[in-house]
């Protein structure tokens, strides 16, 4: 019993100096990173490995390729496939708390929450998400990535995240939807453009700004605006800012692994082992999980078997032949239908005798109306569901 109780005090003081050593107290996170792959080679990837190393002391490198000379705790492998097998054979026996990686497939239902720094203020933004995808469906894909989005920022220490909505196809289906879940009690807690006129749907403006901590959009989009924002100096050869891709996220998925790209440089690499090592502190998995539970305590569900059903049956009369009414003078702008039902909105106007005709604005889709119609209107497509 003695000696078991010096054994363990012995421990305790171990931890302690090492502690004071290095600045960081407490057991700490082990990240692998695949070495093979890259368009810059090994080196570069070392580099990242061993700037991130040097620079948080929170977290212990391990690196899997072939052999280089390092400090690292190295495994080396042959091919891209043996490293990818190591460093999930790792993940699975808690060897390893997290990875980063190239090229690697996830399941339907997973896909990335990246971070970038944005040009305009320098600020971190987390771009959800990037890789993967969250589902088939744009918009039932786009939804998961606001929640997977919150999850991430969350488990890396912001405990209230700003949401923001890039304004492509969907984001006004993504906005209504999102209201939904807040007034049924989902804690969300949307920004507003930085343009004059505000709102939730995010311009271009914002994005380079990086108005708001999270900005959703689908992962083609995501993974478009990423690579622009890592290499926007380098002409595109080189991503040299930001974090990466991030981890891929969805409920119940078992792993942190983070993915970079092929022209991911050396400061991008540290900031994804950096940031995977975040994730893990923070219990990310766990985090995704509580995020889904409570979003469909507030009524995800129905919202996304809505969006099946929608996609299935087709809105507003699909392909019905429907006769516009009597044409009268339009000045009045309705804002807020999504443009792949733009059409299908104008016909439910015309089926309640109100002239309409669709067009767009700057900023995204309208549906013009007379001024005396613009009230009733837009009863109408609040009652349809259009807005």
């Amino acid at each position: 019993m003695e000696d078991k109780l010096k054994g363990t005090i012995a421990e305790v003081f171990n931890e302690i100096a090492e502690g004071l050593s290095t600045g960081s107290f407490g057991k700490r996170v082990r990240v692998g990173l695949t070495l093979m792959g890259s368009e810059h080679g090994e080196e570069e990837m070392l580099r990242g490995a061993e700037q991130a190393q040097s620079s948080d002391s929170s977290i212990e490198v391990v690196v899997i390729g072939s052999a280089h000379d390092t400090e690292l705790e190295l495994i080396e492998v042959a091919t891209p496939e043996e490293g990818h097998e190591k460093m999930d054979a790792m993940l699975e026996s808690g060897t390893l708390d997290a990875a980063v990686t190239m090229h690697y497939s996830f399941p339907i239902g997973v896909s990335t929450v990246g971070r970038v720094i944005t040009p305009g203020k320098g600020r971190s933004m987390y771009v959800a998400n990037t890789t993967g995808t969250s589902d088939t469906d744009r918009v039932s894909a786009m939804l998961k990535n606001a929640i997977a989005g919150i999850a991430v920022a969350k488990a890396c220490g912001n405990k209230n995240p700003t949401v923001g909505i890039l304004n492509i196809e969907g984001a006004r289906q993504l906005e209504r939807s999102l209201l939904k879940l807040k007034e049924n009690g989902y804690g969300i807690n949307f920004t507003q453009s930085a343009r004059a006129d505000g709102g939730v749907t995010m311009r271009g403006n914002d994005l380079l700004q990086g108005v708001p901590d999270i900005m959703v959009m689908d992962s083609l989009t995501g993974n478009v605006v990423i690579k622009v924002m890592s290499s926007f100096m380098t002409g595109g050869s080189y991503e040299g800012i930001g974090d990466a891709y991030g981890p891929g996220v969805g409920e119940g998925y078992d792993r942190i692994i983070n993915i970079i790209s092929r022209a991911s440089g050396g400061p991008v690499v540290a900031g994804a082992l950096r940031y995977a090592g975040a994730c893990a502190r923070g219990k990310v998995l766990d985090k995704v999980n509580e995020e889904f539970k409570a979003a469909k305590k507030a009524g995800l569900n129905d919202i996304l078997d809505g969006f099946a059903k929608a996609a299935e049956a087709g809105k507003g009369g699909g392909e019905e032949d429907v006769k516009p009414p009597p044409e009268k003078v339009t000045t009045e702008e309705l804002t807020g239908v999504e443009i792949l039902v733009l059409e299908d909105a104008v016909k439910v106007l015309w089926k309640k005798g109100i002239y309409a005709t669709s067009g767009m604005g700057c900023t995204g889709p309208v549906i013009m109306v007379a001024g005396e119609d613009a009230e009733a209107a837009e009863a109408a497509l609040k009652e349809a569901d259009f807005l």
